[in-house]
């Protein structure tokens, strides 16, 4: 699959599972600059994204990942990478 494919894929599978833990519809707009906490997201809400991610891409995330890309936009690009 082309890397563009992957990467497409991947940002909405990640924008989607943000949006469900936000409750944000599926027309509502996710800022992907901003940081996970600016969004309103907590801890716990950041381990069920993390765990969600984890068994749809069938990879583990490290959770330091989370807080050394703290935005849906780099977290994307470390799952692409």
């Amino acid at each position: 699959m082309p890397a563009h494919e992957r990467r497409e894929i991947i940002e909405d599978l990640v924008v989607g599972e943000l949006k469900s833990v936000l409750f944000m519809t599926d027309e509502d707009e996710l800022p992907l600059e901003s940081g996970f906490f600016d969004l309103g997201l907590t801890s716990l809400k950041m381990s069920e994204v993390k765990a969600t991610l984890e068994q749809k891409l069938e990879c583990e995330i490290q959770t330091t990942v989370l807080f050394r890309r703290p935005t849906p936009e780099q977290l994307i690009d470390h799952l692409t990478d």
